[in-house]
């Protein structure tokens, strides 16, 4: 397990994102990676995501066959 990185933390949160301390010490490390743009990422596509995709946008036309 790696540290954190207070000091870079600290910046980032009081002087990027203008926090109040007490502010900042009372976020979790999810909350303030979230605030920094770096959480929240979406989910990776799912089977079912993917066949919707390929429902709405098809390779080819129907009726069209392999040559």
């Amino acid at each position: 397990m790696t540290g954190f990185d207070w000091p870079a933390l600290m910046r980032a949160g009081l002087q990027g994102l203008r926090l109040k301390p007490e502010d900042f010490w009372k976020l979790t490390p999810a909350e303030l990676r979230l605030l920094l743009g770096q959480g929240g990422a979406q989910a990776p596509l799912s089977r079912a995501g993917l066949e919707t995709l390929l429902a709405a946008y098809p390779d080819k036309e129907r009726g069209e066959v392999n040559e």
